[in-house]
């Protein structure tokens, strides 16, 4: 590789002789000001000198530094604004490398060969995550369909082989969900704009959600208090699908025996607001802030099923969809999600 002759004069030094023009140059028009104006404006004879240098070094001082200011500290601020924008997962962002500083120029061209490398190992990743989560579902789906013809055949299993086999079908039911979440999210991640949008009742949509999952509140018992206003929206139908039953299935999953689940939907200032509280232990605030993220699990009732993935494709899609969620204890006991999009 060519190396950059080493310049000249470095950007410390231009600075410095930037700063003695600076004071130079406000000495002499201060000068000249007084000599100049002095005989001809009566009042500025009748303020001192060193006042009236005073006004005009502040004057013009602040004038030159607002100059210097942006001339020399506005590649940094482009700079931090550009890691703000890779801090958020954004590596498609590049600086420009036209600069009359070397330090600038070296800078933005290290910068720029750092988010082409991050680019790079972002697309790897996702398209090994997206083939190798392909490849698992074939076998998954075998023992999962050969485990279920176990269980339904007449053939004399004892009750340890029946539980070996209730084992081996819990496992890759959880093994397919954790395939098909990291497939959508795969998929969502990827997703520059929302496409396939629809406007549909949303209020019938959420309703579609809870019958959906009635075997699994039906199990536990759970009653409902459901208060939906009609709202239409317009949007990618079957991915906020997926938003409702995460959030409804970990309320029944995470709820007590016969607890009561509340759902409510409004429309305020053209904001759709979601909110579904439950009554179980809730969430510890040092784990709040991490629920989202991918894989992650706290350490209390809530890890007793799920992949950490629920949560984290909950978001992406709200994300992706122009809204936003947040998680909150209620007073007494339970938890309460509240889900937030633009109309």
């Amino acid at each position: 590789m060519k190396r950059e002759p080493k310049p000249r004069y470095t950007m410390r030094l231009i600075f410095i002789l930037f700063i003695i023009i600076e004071l130079l140059i406000i000495d002499l028009i201060a000068t000249a000001f007084l000599v100049l104006v002095a005989d001809y404006v009566p009042f500025v004879q009748q303020i001192p000198e060193f006042v009236w240098l005073l006004l005009l070094s502040i004057v013009l001082g602040s004038a030159l530094s607002a100059f210097l200011a942006k001339f020399f500290f506005d590649p940094v601020s482009k700079l931090c604004a550009a890691l703000r924008r890779v801090s958020h997962g954004d590596f498609s962002v590049q600086l420009n490398t036209r600069h009359v500083f070397p330090e600038i120029r070296q800078i933005n061209q290290d910068f720029n060969a750092m988010t082409q490398e991050l680019s790079s190992t972002e697309i790897l990743k996702t398209e090994f995550v997206s083939n190798v989560s392909h490849e698992f579902k074939t076998p998954i789906n075998a023992i999962e369909g050969y485990a279920t013809l176990l269980q339904g055949t007449d053939m004399s299993a004892s009750p340890e082989q029946q539980a070996y086999i209730e084992k081996i079908l819990f496992n890759t039911n959880r093994l397919s969900s954790l395939v098909g979440n990291i497939l959508l999210l795969s998929k969502v991640d990827n997703q520059g704009i929302q496409s396939n949008t629809s406007t549909y009742r949303l209020d019938e949509q959420i309703r579609q959600s809870i019958v959906l999952l009635e075997p699994r509140w039906m199990e536990k018992e759970n009653e409902f208090d459901v208060d939906l206003d009609r709202i239409e929206y317009t949007g990618n139908e079957n991915l906020l699908m997926h938003v409702w039953n995460n959030l409804i299935e970990n309320a029944i999953k995470y709820g007590p025996q016969r607890g009561k689940i509340t759902i409510k939907l409004v429309e305020w200032d053209d904001t759709v607001i979601f909110t579904i509280d439950d009554e179980g232990p809730g969430i510890p605030e040092e784990d709040q802030q991490h629920i989202f993220d991918r894989f992650y699990q706290a350490d209390s009732s809530r890890k007793t099923e799920g992949n950490g993935l629920g949560l984290a494709l909950v978001k992406q899609i709200l994300s992706k969809s122009g809204g936003s969620i947040t998680v909150a204890n209620l007073p007494e006991k339970g938890t309460r999600f509240s889900v937030y999009l633009q109309n």
